[in-house]
């Protein structure tokens, strides 16, 4: 498509859009009686209006029935996650029962590591992204430490090379090749939480387990914001959480893939808990874990089901738009946003924005992060009195990350606008 920076082109592009409907089911921030401009999807989604009435019902079990919710409720709670499973697993790309919603995304990564993070003689290595976000570092670094490794030692640390910003697929490649022998699992961010850089997951995990590697990602900023095939990519295990681009809440309830080739494996490690246990003969208390035979067997405790609600509402409005529609929008949105910043920086007498996010549509989701060569926090504040919800992460990248559920495209150009207003 050939844009145009005028807010004519914008208004037009949002008359055009198939979704735009579906920014009325979102509780847009405003003040005033003015809407502001939310571009902080990739922290914490906005709220479903439906999110209300979803926990409500919950409220109106609860008191009508008591416990006995789980068995006479109009939707009985002990059957409520198959209703998230669907959804989810369209999103990331998988089968239904390979997918569980429970926990939190911190909880679910160290259960996970628990099974696939196996040290044994010289295969104890971990790689990693460098600055993966620090409850992956702690994640990791404790559960070295509980086998008794050294975390200088054992973590292996992929960064960008001098002068760049993004880790070079390549790099990640060689680093596998090189430690073949030595790694036990690798564990990256989906998304890089800093840069916004999607990782060629596919080719990453054929390449680890060709060496003998288990495969991991942490898809919090992947999740609900691009296209995903773990089941087909034949990931081991991803967790991700469901309160940035899946719109469920802060806090909210996270989840697990883990592939049906392990659903059975009478041998993997697991903690466990009572509500993985065989769904058919769990009331009859017995000693001896007898898991569920799918990714429901990682399961602890009796689910949250106000979380599971809001997981729920949100999810529907994913499933009302089309995953497909969803993704298609999110390119287009996006790539108006970098034409709109682009420019921005032409029109200054020397360019003010240096984008550290890959501009490789196969590199990228939603999220666009710039870093600031002048004033940039200065601009960021401005940004944010002026009602365009933007973040500033040190020492001066601004990321911003336009969702197409509730972002409009002529948000897009009026960011643009007023950025090269206040430069």
């Amino acid at each position: 498509m050939q844009f145009q920076n005028t807010l004519a082109f914008a208004q037009q592009l949002d008359i055009n859009d198939p979704l735009k409907q579906f920014r009325n089911q979102f509780i847009i921030p405003s003040e005033g009686g003015k809407e502001k401009t939310y571009f902080l999807g990739n922290s914490l989604g906005l709220q479903p209006k439906r999110t209300h009435e979803y926990i409500q019902r919950i409220m109106k079990d609860w008191a009508t029935h008591g416990v006995e919710s789980f068995f006479y409720a109009e939707e009985p709670w002990m059957d409520y996650h198959d209703k998230l499973t669907a959804t989810l697993s369209t999103v990331v790309g998988c089968l239904p029962h390979e997918v569980s919603v429970m926990n939190n995304l911190s909880v679910n990564l160290h259960l996970m590591l628990v099974s696939f993070y196996r040290p044994q003689g010289k295969r104890y290595k971990i790689l990693c992204e460098a600055k993966a976000f620090p409850s992956d570092q702690y994640m990791m670094e404790t559960h070295v430490k509980h086998h008794n490794y050294n975390p200088a030692d054992a973590i292996i640390e992929i960064k960008p090379r001098g002068g760049e910003h993004t880790i070079r697929n390549e790099d990640v490649l060689q680093l596998i090749v090189e430690n073949k022998n030595e790694l036990a699992l690798v564990l990256l961010g989906g998304i890089n939480y800093y840069s916004g850089q999607l990782f060629d997951m596919q080719t990453i995990t054929q390449l680890a387990q060709q060496a003998g590697a288990k495969v991991g990602f942490d898809l919090a900023h992947a999740a609900g914001n691009v296209e995903l095939q773990l089941h087909d990519w034949h990931v081991d295990f991803a967790c991700w959480c469901s309160y940035k681009y899946l719109n469920s809440g802060p806090g909210a309830v996270a989840a697990v893939y883990i592939h049906e080739r392990y659903h059975q494996d009478e041998n993997i490690n697991r903690f466990a808990g009572w509500w993985g246990y065989d769904k058919a003969t769990r009331f009859k208390m017995d000693k001896g874990f007898k898991p569920i035979a799918s990714a429901e067997g990682w399961q602890l405790g009796t689910p949250a089901m106000f979380m599971l609600a809001s997981h729920r509402a949100a999810l529907d409005v994913v499933n009302e738009a089309g995953w497909n529609n969803i993704n298609q929008k999110r390119k287009l949105l996006t790539a108006y946003l970098w034409y709109v910043l682009d420019e921005v920086n032409r029109s200054q007498a020397a360019p003010i924005i240096e984008f550290i996010t890959p501009r490789n549509e196969n590199e990228h989701g939603c999220q666009v992060s710039m870093n600031m060569l002048q004033r940039g926090k200065e601009i960021c504040n401005a940004l944010m009195v002026d009602g365009f919800f933007v973040d500033w992460r040190e020492p001066s990248v601004i990321r911003l990350a336009p969702v197409p559920l509730y972002n409009t495209f002529e948000e897009v150009w009026r960011f643009g606008d007023y950025l090269r207003s206040i430069l």
